[in-house]
């Protein structure tokens, strides 16, 4: 079957600015993704939860340019590790942006495998202050998702976690229309 391996495996949820903290990286065998640098939003908020030492190890890690990945710890968060990556820019589409945002995703979830995760938390990427259409993005990042998982067996499930309600709707739209078999596999 074309959806084969998804139920279960994945979920759609929207975070309160208050909560960023627990939200990402409720246990410690749950794994975060973020922007390797910080432009403000999720990023900051994440590299405000996890504490100064997160951007001395950001640091270290640099360049990482767009589609690739970097591994850090998590420091002051609950999260064992955070996976960090370069969103593209949003131009008009044509400037190769699906091929590099699918990338972002891609790479963490070969990461996730190679580590022995099993959980990770994504925020939307690229939809903030890079200007990509939510609906577009979340039109690669499920496709991403889902053709990691119906070909590998870790990360065992995969959280996108939205700022925004709508975000997470069009997110939980996307899977609902191209990714659940039955009405019973819905988000």
């Amino acid at each position: 079957l074309l959806h084969r391996g998804l139920t279960g495996r994945t979920d759609v949820h929207r975070h309160r600015d208050h909560d960023l903290g627990r939200c990402f990286g409720e246990r410690l065998d749950r794994f975060l993704l973020s922007s390797f640098l910080v432009f403000g939003g999720v990023d900051a908020a994440i590299h405000a939860a996890a504490g100064p030492e997160l951007a001395a190890a950001c640091a270290a890690l640099a360049p990482c340019p767009t589609g690739e990945v970097r591994l850090t710890p998590g420091f002051r968060l609950p999260a064992e590790y955070i996976i960090h990556t370069a969103g593209p820019i949003w131009r008009d589409g044509k400037h190769g942006e699906p091929a590099l945002l699918a990338a972002c995703y891609r790479n963490a979830l070969l990461l996730c495998e190679e580590k022995g995760i099993e959980t990770v938390d994504f925020p939307s990427l690229s939809t903030g202050v890079f200007r990509y259409p939510v609906s577009l993005a979340a039109t690669v990042a499920e496709k991403a998702i889902a053709d990691h998982l119906r070909a590998h067996a870790l990360p065992r499930r995969v959280r996108m976690v939205c700022h925004r309600e709508e975000t997470a709707a069009i997110y939980r739209q996307t899977y609902n229309l191209w990714y659940a078999e039955e009405k019973k596999d819905r988000l």
